[in-house]
C-alpha cells in the first residue's frame, strides 16, 4: 500500500474506530474532522506518520469531543496551547502500548492528566512550550463523530440522492414472446445478488425464457427515476456529486434550487477573493409527519413588535392638516406678490403610514449550535424557538418574512435552505421543517449574509428591508477563521448596508463573549442573551435602531 493510505491501520488503531487519511490542500497543517486525518501535502513519510499518530491519539483520547473544542472557537492562542499540553498528555499515554511513541522526545512528563485540565491551564497565563509542527492545529469547528453507531451530524432529510438512469426499453424480441412456464434456472438469475439486469437478461434469452410475468401493470418492476432517502448517516458518509437538471434555461429550475457565487474579503491581502464562495439555496423537503408543528407564543414579543412602523410621517403642502406649513406659506405669499395664484394648500399632515417591512430571519444550523446551555438546552433549540416566535408574530402583523437556515462545508458548498419563502405563509409545513432541521456542517457566515441579501432585495418587495442574524457569532470553516472570518463578516455586513438593507444580529443561549461579537458584528445592531424571553421586551427598539442605523449618514 502507498501513499496516505499506508497509515490507516495505524489511524485506526489508534483512534479506537475507522479513520481514514488523506492529504491535506497545499501550505495547510496537518488536522482531523474526526472522519479523515489530514497530513502535510508533500511531506516525509515520517513527518506524515508523525502527524497521524498525534491526530488519532487526539480522537482516542476524547481530546477534541465539544466540551473541550467549543472553548478553543475564535481563540487561536488558546487552542495552540490546549494542543501543546494534551497532545504531550496522550502521546505519553500511548508509549507503553506504541513504541512509536514510546520513541518521540516530548520534553519530560505532562504537566496535566485530563483534558480538563489541559483547558484550564490554556487559558490562564501559565508559560507554555508551542506545540512541535507535527502535532498539527486543533479547528473546533465541527466535532468528531462519536466512536460507534451512525453519524449524527447530517440530517436525515438533508440527504437526498437523485438517481437518473439511462432509458432501458424492451428489447423486440420479447414483445413477440408470451409467458412461458417459471424455472428454477430462471430463478436463480433473477436474484438480487445478480445486480445487472443485462447479465440477468442474456442467461434469461439464452434459455428461451421471457421475463417474469407479473400479476400488476407493466413496468412494474422498473424502477426508473427512483428517488432515495438516507435516515441516517453512517461515519463514513461523504458528499456525493449530484447532477442538477437544466429546465427552461434556469439551472435547477424543477428541484427550486437557486445559487449564486459571491467574493470574500481577504483581510490579509485587503482585497476580495471574485467569485470565492458558492451558495445555494433551496426548499427543504417537507416532512412527512406534521404533527411537530407547534410554534409556542410570546405575547410581549407581539406587543413589542406591534409597536414597530415607519413612524409618524409629516406631508408638506396639504389642503388642510393641524398646523400651519410656514414654508407653504411663504411661497403663497411670494406667488401672490409675483401676480399667480397658486392653491392655498399651506398646511402639516402627520400620519403614521402603513407598515412596509421585509424582514428574513438566517437561522445558524451549523455544528456549532448543539453546544448546550448551563440549563442543558442546545443552543440550537434557543435559535430555533426565536426563529418561529418572530415568524409567527412579523406574520401576523402584516409583515413579509421569509426563513432560511444556513450551513457550509467548505467554500465551494455553503447552503442556505430555505424553511419558509416570502410567497409562502409559515404555517404547519414550515413550522414542520422548522422544527425538524438539525445542525450540522460550518459556519461561513459571510457567504451566508450576502446571499441572504440578495435574497432580501429580489423577493422582498418592500421599501424597508431587514435581515435578522441568529447565530453564536463564531464564524469558522476550513480556511475560514480568526481574523480572517471576522473580517470577511463585517465587510459583507458593510456591503448589506451600502445596498439598503439593515441588519441585526442576535445571540441567544451562547457564551459568546461581548467583545467578539462587538468584532463580528459591530457593523450592525446585535444583541445576546440567555433566551428570548431577555429580548422580548425590547424588540421594538433593536428593529428600530437597526432601521434607524441604514438611514443615518455613514462616514467617509
Amino acid at each position: 500500500m502507498t501513499g496516505t493510505g499506508r497509515f490507516r491501520f495505524l489511524a485506526t488503531a489508534v483512534a479506537g474506530r475507522a479513520v481514514d487519511v488523506a492529504e491535506a490542500e497545499a501550505g495547510a497543517a496537518a488536522h482531523t474532522d474526526g472522519h479523515v486525518i489530514y497530513v502535510t501535502a508533500g511531506a516525509t513519510a515520517e513527518r506524515q506518520r508523525h502527524e497521524v499518530l498525534a491526530q488519532s491519539a487526539l480522537l482516542g483520547a476524547g481530546s477534541l469531543d465539544r466540551r473541550w473544542t467549543g472553548a478553543l472557537r475564535g481563540r487561536p492562542s488558546t487552542a495552540r496551547r490546549y494542543l501543546a499540553l494534551e497532545g504531550r498528555r496522550v502521546l505519553a499515554g500511548l508509549a507503553g502500548r506504541y513504541p512509536l511513541a514510546a520513541e518521540l522526545s516530548l520534553g519530560g512528563e505532562p504537566r496535566t492528566t485530563t483534558a480538563g485540565e489541559s483547558l484550564d491551564l490554556a487559558r490562564g497565563r501559565t508559560a507554555i512550550p508551542g506545540p512541535p509542527g507535527w502535532f498539527g492545529v486543533i479547528r473546533p469547528g465541527l466535532p468528531p463523530a462519536p466512536a460507534a453507531g451512525p453519524g449524527a451530524q447530517a440530517a436525515g432529510d438533508d440527504l437526498r440522492l437523485e438517481f437518473v438512469p439511462d432509458d432501458d426499453p424492451e428489447d423486440e424480441d420479447d414483445a413477440d414472446q408470451g409467458p412461458s412456464e417459471e424455472s428454477r434456472i430462471l430463478k436463480l438469475f433473477q436474484n438480487p445478488l445478480f445486480a445487472s439486469r443485462t447479465v440477468a437478461d442474456f442467461f434469461r434469452k439464452l434459455a428461451g425464457g421471457a421475463r417474469t410475468p407479473a400479476d400488476g401493470p407493466a413496468g412494474v418492476e422498473a424502477t426508473v427515476r427512483s428517488i432515495r432517502r438516507a435516515h441516517e448517516a453512517g461515519d463514513h458518509v461523504r458528499p456525493v456529486a449530484t447532477r442538477i437538471r437544466f429546465d427552461g434555461g434556469r439551472p435547477g429550475a424543477a428541484l427550486g434550487v437557486g445559487g449564486a457565487l459571491h467574493p470574500e474579503w481577504d483581510a490579509h491581502r485587503h482585497r476580495y477573493r471574485p467569485d470565492w464562495c458558492r451558495v445555494l439555496d433551496f426548499p427543504l423537503a417537507v416532512p412527512a409527519d406534521l404533527s411537530a408543528a407547534g410554534v409556542a407564543r410570546d405575547p410581549v414579543l407581539s406587543r413589542s413588535l406591534s409597536r414597530v412602523g415607519l413612524g409618524p410621517t409629516i406631508l408638506r403642502g396639504r389642503r388642510d392638516g393641524d398646523e400651519v406649513d410656514t414654508d407653504a406659506l411663504v411661497d403663497l405669499f411670494t406667488d401672490l406678490r409675483s401676480g399667480h395664484s397658486p392653491p392655498e394648500h399651506v398646511y402639516l399632515d402627520r400620519r403614521k403610514l402603513e407598515r412596509d417591512l421585509g424582514v428574513l430571519i438566517l437561522l445558524d444550523a451549523s455544528g456549532s449550535a448543539v453546544d448546550a446551555d448551563p440549563g442543558g438546552l442546545a443552543v440550537h433549540d434557543h435559535q430555533r424557538r426565536a426563529a418561529a416566535c418572530l415568524a409567527a408574530a412579523l406574520e401576523e402583523l402584516g409583515d413579509r418574512v421569509a426563513v432560511h437556515a444556513f450551513r457550509s462545508h467548505g467554500r465551494h458548498a455553503v447552503h442556505l435552505p430555505a424553511v419558509k419563502t416570502f410567497g409562502q405563509r409559515f404555517g404547519a409545513v414550515g413550522r414542520a421543517r422548522l422544527n425538524r432541521l438539525e445542525p450540522s456542517g460550518y459556519t461561513r457566515l459571510g457567504a451566508g449574509i450576502r446571499h441572504a441579501g440578495r435574497i432580501l432585495r429580489a423577493e422582498a418587495g418592500t421599501r424597508h428591508r431587514l435581515l435578522v442574524v441568529l447565530s453564536d457569532g463564531f464564524p469558522y470553516d476550513d480556511g475560514y477563521e480568526g481574523r480572517y472570518a471576522e473580517a470577511d463578516v463585517a465587510k459583507a455586513l458593510e456591503e448589506l448596508h451600502a445596498d439598503g438593507v439593515a441588519c441585526l444580529c442576535l445571540s441567544l443561549g451562547a457564551a459568546t463573549e461581548g467583545d467578539v461579537l462587538e468584532r463580528v458584528f459591530g457593523a450592525a445592531g446585535h444583541a445576546g442573551a440567555a433566551t428570548l424571553a431577555e429580548l422580548s421586551p425590547r424588540m421594538d427598539t433593536l428593529f428600530l435602531s437597526a432601521l434607524r442605523h441604514l438611514s443615518a449618514p455613514r462616514p467617509p
